[in-house]
């Protein structure tokens, strides 16, 4: 039988993973010893298992980090509930997305750090682990797992599917071609986040019968409880937040905060009651915008330290993880980052719409503009672009006019409800239909490959 030219391309892609497996090795004893590895499961990373193998039928899912992760919680509640007899095994990359998943994961699913794609490291976790169906969200398309996956039999699913215009130029490369087509045949599934998603992975090749647009996972995650604490913080927060005037910029990257020192000190001239809530994308960059804060001389409280809101604070800086949620519903504003500097990617925003914010975001958005295009189409109020030199004008107009800023914050809302309608419940019949009839099935051998 012919070799197909993805195949070759696999082997070459196979061998020289494997000749570098000792390196990554290393690179990644040397990320823990930095911290970015987790201390004690970092040896999941090489396909160690934790803990144990339950019987019966088990299905993964695999996010790279937080976002991904809790897009794949309300497809794992679906799943657990509409098939009991079936056990969810749920992996993530960073330490970060660990973190935070951890405690919003139904208690009875495994948890554990997903395996590097080398040949040792996959192959260990899909010989311990059995998997049934395979769930990735998003990108996640990692060769060796993919093709490792097929090899043993595996059902393979991409949920939230989407590839980033970087990522498409490098796959339609003559030489790579042929092999994402091979990884893409080998899917059962492809649920891509919009339909201009859909047709790229038909332009790279993927059998038009697996794709089926289904919605953007991302409007479905569902709200997460908080323990105690937690909760009369936010309340005696949002106590003290009451009488001032505020607004959020959230998920901002290195560089954005120059526009948001700036436009919170051209907005305290105007309001002088002003609280500025800062949520940076990564928490280590809190301290930076602090210090720059500072240096303008603006009062900062972090959010880390426990930092009381007093009179004199400027700006309240959350840096923390997995609370950008909670703090959308505190604030009637939102200024969405990684949105104002070219090349920048956007970020999601149906979470500030989900909590009845106005939301406002740059013109850069990548990858989520089909999430502002949809929003936009159901209600043309629900997110305003604006550019960094704009930002100021525009939280002004809405802190001054308070019908607008409630025809923002409704349409918000609005957008975000009509387009999170339905979502686990239509992907939930794709899955049963093309994975869970074939794959999960009663008279199915349990998982027991050899």
């Amino acid at each position: 039988m012919a070799i197909s030219s993805g195949e070759i391309v696999y082997k070459i892609y196979r061998a020289l993973t494997f000749g570098f497996s000792p390196l990554i090795s290393l690179h990644l004893r040397w990320r823990r010893i930095r911290g970015r590895e987790h201390p004690i499961r970092w040896p999941e990373r090489l396909g160690r298992p934790s803990t144990p193998r339950p019987a019966g039928h088990l299905i993964w899912f695999h996010a790279v980090s937080l976002g991904e992760g809790l897009a794949a919680i309300p497809v794992i509640k679906c799943c657990l509930e509409r098939r009991p007899d079936v056990t969810v095994l749920m992996t993530t990359t960073t330490v970060s997305a660990f973190e935070v998943i951890k405690e919003r994961l139904p208690s009875n699913v495994i948890y554990q750090f997903a395996p590097l794609d080398i040949p040792y490291s996959v192959d260990v976790f899909l010989q311990y682990w059995r998997p049934n169906a395979v769930m990735l969200m998003e990108s996640e398309l990692w060769p060796n797992l993919i093709m490792g996956a097929a090899r043993y039999g595996i059902a393979l699913a991409l949920l939230n599917g989407r590839i980033s215009t970087k990522s498409f130029q490098n796959w339609s490369n003559p030489v790579i071609l042929p092999l994402i087509k091979l990884m893409l045949s080998k899917f059962s599934l492809i649920l891509p986040l919009s339909t201009i998603q859909g047709i790229q992975f038909q332009l790279l090749q993927a059998p038009p019968y697996v794709i089926n647009y289904t919605g953007d996972l991302k409007f479905a995650i569902s709200d997460y409880g908080n323990s105690v604490g937690v909760k009369k913080s936010l309340e005696e927060l949002q106590a003290q937040l009451s009488c001032r005037k505020v607004w959020m910029a959230s998920s901002i990257h290195n560089g954005e905060d120059e526009v948001f020192i700036r436009a919170h000190k051209l907005l305290k001239q105007k309001h002088p009651d002003l609280v500025t809530i800062i949520v940076p994308r990564k928490p280590h960059l809190g301290q930076d915008i602090t210090l720059r804060s500072q240096e303008e001389g603006i009062s900062v409280a972090l959010r880390s330290r426990g930092d009381n809101l007093t009179n004199e604070t400027g700006i309240y800086m959350v840096d923390t993880l997995g609370e950008l949620r909670d703090f959308y519903s505190l604030t009637p504003i939102a200024v969405v980052g990684a949105s104002f500097l070219p090349g920048s990617a956007g970020h999601n925003i149906s979470e500030a719409a989900g909590a009845g914010c106005a939301v406002l975001t740059g013109h850069h958005v990548g990858h989520f503009s089909h999430m502002v295009a949809e929003m936009q189409h159901v209600n043309p109020l629900s997110v305003l672009q604006v550019s960094h030199d704009k930002v100021v004008d525009a939280v002004s107009e809405l802190f001054v006019n308070a019908d607008i800023l409630e025809a923002h914050r409704l349409a918000a809302r609005q957008a975000y409800l009509a387009l999170s309608r339905g979502i686990v419940e239509k992907l939930w019949d794709a899955l049963h239909f093309h994975i869970f009839m074939k794959s999960v099935s009663t008279d199915y051998a349990h998982g027991e490959r050899g």
